[in-house]
């Protein structure tokens, strides 16, 4: 009996090739569309949150600007420097700094030449602090410390990319390199886990390069971290940065422009409130996919049932069950429905693995997966919406009097 069931079912789905096909197509693209869906907003969401790798996360990054506002007499668009009486202040009156740094970018003089060898390199000016700002690790010597600041050594520290172009196989540690027309001792290497960009860098003491390029009290940049933060003590602390900035530099204390004042926690706390809301329409658009595959296969098993009328008339009128009628016809949306549901999902999740593993690596998707989970649970509700859009219409029909399902045309 279980085995004849199962061929009369495979023998109707068969003898309505069309249909079953159509059917199993919605159903199919529904589950598939989901999966490609979610997998694409995850893949998005970790390329953006993997941009925020190297720097961290409870740090405050203070750039310059121009004014905005009017202030006091002072003219807008004025453009706000900093030095180093700025940071020690924020050093002495911000209290809940960890370490910290300033920046002074080298321009003009980034050619770096050892012997016959040169080429550019990005080159910073920096406190110790530095290293803990961004993801830097020493992998040979060292890094700066507070003599070479205090002393106004002319010592470096550069990225593995630049050591393996310039010095090759040779040991670069204790070597004298040019930076524009200005010597310095290697004394480590470092490598970064961001872009290639990064391990392409130098690193010198700022007061070195105050003095030895020009730049005066002048620093391009202030950043510092403070501690496990959160995020509402990150933009507190960002909030007295400019508070404090605004009473030194004279511009008003809520013109943001004049001192860009960030913190990457609040940046991914931002990005994250705004995947979440893609998310929202990912499951929108999804669930309106799937819903569109559940409208598809109640109509063609409502179109199935009125078709197969007369047939469970003639089942009644030589002793069938209604039990019987439903449950064939019960049996058969399953079937179909968790079949192509499960092709859909196993379709999808391969275009995924594909894309992850042959698409190169982009600024826009980076581990696109889903929730196997939920892909397996939006499964199952289609898989019971086509079973329930079968079995009503089944139910129906087995009610009818044989000798009124015979009449019917």
């Amino acid at each position: 009996m279980f085995f004849d069931r199962w061929r009369e079912i495979l023998e109707t789905l068969w003898r309505h090739r069309l249909r079953t096909s159509l059917t199993a197509l919605s159903v199919a693209w529904g589950i598939f569309m989901l999966v490609i869906l979610l997998g694409a907003g995850s893949g998005l969401q970790n390329q953006i949150e993997y941009e925020f790798r190297d720097d961290a996360l409870n740090s405050v990054w203070i750039r310059p600007g121009r004014t905005s506002q009017p202030f006091e007499g002072y003219r807008v668009g004025r453009r706000i420097r900093y030095d180093n009486d700025d940071f020690d202040a924020i050093r002495e009156r911000i209290g809940n700094v960890e370490h910290m740094t300033g920046r002074v970018y080298i321009r003009g003089s980034a050619l770096v030449s050892y012997g016959d060898r040169s080429s550019t390199f990005s080159t910073r000016a920096v406190h110790p602090g530095h290293l803990h700002l961004e993801n830097t690790i020493i992998t040979d010597g060292r890094f700066l410390n507070v003599l070479d600041l205090r002393d106004r050594r002319k010592v470096a520290v550069i990225g593995r990319k630049v050591a393996e172009y310039l010095f090759g196989t040779e040991q670069p540690i204790g070597e004298w390199l040019s930076i524009g027309e200005v010597r310095f001792r290697v004394v480590g290497v470092f490598d970064d886990t961001g872009s290639e960009g990064e391990q392409r860098m130098i690193y010198v003491p700022i007061t070195t390069a105050q003095v030895a390029y020009g730049a005066g009290e002048r620093q391009d940049q202030i950043m510092f971290t403070i501690g496990d933060a959160t995020e509402a003590e990150a933009l507190e602390t960002a909030d007295e940065v400019r508070e404090l900035l605004a009473g030194r530099k004279r511009f008003a204390p809520n013109d943001v422009r004049a001192a860009r004042v960030s913190t990457p926690i609040a940046e991914v706390g931002r990005i994250r409130a705004l995947f979440g809301a893609i998310r929202a329409f990912v499951w929108v658009v999804g669930i309106g996919t799937i819903i569109a595959g559940i409208v598809g296969v109640s109509n063609i098993m409502m179109i199935s049932v009125r078709e197969r009328t007369k047939e469970f008339g003639v089942r009644k009128a030589i002793g069938a069950t209604p039990y019987a009628i439903v449950s064939t016809v019960v049996q058969e949306a399953l079937l179909l429905t968790s079949a192509a549901g499960y092709v859909g999902m196993l379709a999808g999740v391969a275009v995924l693995e594909l894309v992850d593993r042959y698409v190169p690596e982009n600024d826009f998707l980076r581990d696109p997966q889903v929730d196997i989970g939920i892909a397996i649970s939006a499964t199952i509700v289609l898989v019971i919406a086509g079973v329930l859009a079968g079995f009503f219409p089944a139910l129906r029909a087995a009610r009818v009097p044989p000798v009124v399902a015979l009449r019917d045309e």
